[in-house]
């Protein structure tokens, strides 16, 4: 299959998937969000024992590309409807994926690029990566990272991340329990091999039985709050704060919010 904004690699025992947006942060769009769906769904079936996610140039990924989300200012409910559909699509299929998956982050993970990388089994990162739920700076709301997030750190250190929005670095990142391991740079890809060899090593009917079996222990739980989330991402996109927050940044200027949005 061929893609146009994520390349594939068979490198066994694991497949190597690397966004390549290198431009623009590897920054995802509708695009790639699909492209990766799609790799994915046709990986199990492939001899790939494991599954790893990186990104080309000096960033993991960026998030959602704000001038994709500032397209968007003027299309129906439906529209946002369907886009929040396929971000949970993707969060969920990475979630639930019956193939151990591990996240390489060399660089900046911001916001829907920290949620990538904190919901693959095995979180491997170096001292430059950077992490951060920054979408209350723009106006957004982090809704389907913070079902996933809440699972990782509990309710009270979700709440830190997502509402003040501040970026911390991979040693926060390690100490709250949303990075596995720190490692140097030249050292991050052997240790990913290594790390996939031992998984392989395993039975993979073992590791598909035992990730099937914690999906399910969380499913019902995780369906009430996805479906919470989309709605609360559809809305995020129809607000004037969002409007102001997307039209401030690609300006590079302070926001002003409206005051009618607060409570």
């Amino acid at each position: 299959m061929t893609y146009t904004t994520i390349t594939v690699a068979d490198q066994p025992p694991l497949r190597l998937f690397t966004l390549n947006r290198p431009e623009r942060r590897n920054a995802m769009t509708p695009v790639m969000q699909q492209e990766l769906i799609d790799a994915l769904e046709d990986s199990v079936a492939s001899p790939a024992r494991v599954l790893v996610l990186t990104g080309a140039g000096d960033a993991f990924c960026a998030g959602l590309d704000l001038q994709v989300l500032q397209g968007m200012n003027d299309k129906p409910a439906a529209e946002h409807r369907a886009d929040a559909e396929r971000i949970a699509r993707l969060f969920r299929t990475l979630y639930e994926l019956p193939l151990p998956t591990i996240a390489a982050v060399h660089g900046p993970a911001i916001a829907g690029g920290t949620g990538l990388a904190m919901i693959c089994d095995f979180t491997l990162a170096t001292p430059a990566a950077k992490f951060g739920f920054t979408e209350a700076r723009i106006g957004f709301v982090p809704a389907l990272v913070s079902a996933f997030l809440a699972l990782e750190i509990g309710d009270k250190r979700s709440r830190d991340l997502l509402l003040t929005a501040r970026l911390f670095d991979a040693v926060e990142a390690h100490r709250l329990g949303l990075v596995n391991e720190i490692i140097a740079p030249y050292q991050l890809m052997p240790r990913v091999q290594a790390l996939a060899e031992a998984l392989a090593a395993n039975s993979p009917q073992s590791l598909a039985a035992t990730k099937r079996l914690m999906a399910a222990q969380h499913k019902p739980w995780l369906d009430a709050a996805i479906e919470l989330a989309m709605q609360a991402n559809a809305q995020a996109r129809e607000t004037a704060d969002f409007r102001e927050g997307i039209a401030a940044f690609l300006a590079k200027r302070k926001p002003v919010w409206s005051k009618e949005s607060a409570p």
